[in-house]
């Protein structure tokens, strides 16, 4: 039973690790984002024009709330004139 309960704590445990580290990911990920956007003096809702992308989205991005698509990554990038990799180079 110790067994059982010992693999289910670090089964746990692991999961836990994996969600914690995922949003530590997109907020890095939306804090480049907003970063980047200020830079280029633009406004979310002028992000989200040129990116074709909701400005509501723009803004989970920046918070780190939501995961990102590549291709919506790479909009994203687009309307602000970087490389993909310049988004993700922190991460």
């Amino acid at each position: 039973m110790t067994t059982v309960l010992g693999r289910t704590i670090r089964v746990f445990l692991f999961a836990y690790w994996l969600v914690a580290a995922t949003t530590n990911l997109r907020k890095v990920l939306g804090e480049t984002i907003r970063t980047q956007r200020e830079a280029a003096d633009l406004s979310q809702e002028k992000l989200a024009e040129l990116a074709d992308l909701s400005r509501n989205y723009i803004g989970e991005l920046e918070r780190g709330e939501t995961n990102v698509s590549i291709e919506a990554l790479a909009r994203v990038a687009k309307a602000l004139r970087v490389r993909v990799r310049d988004l993700v180079t922190d991460i």
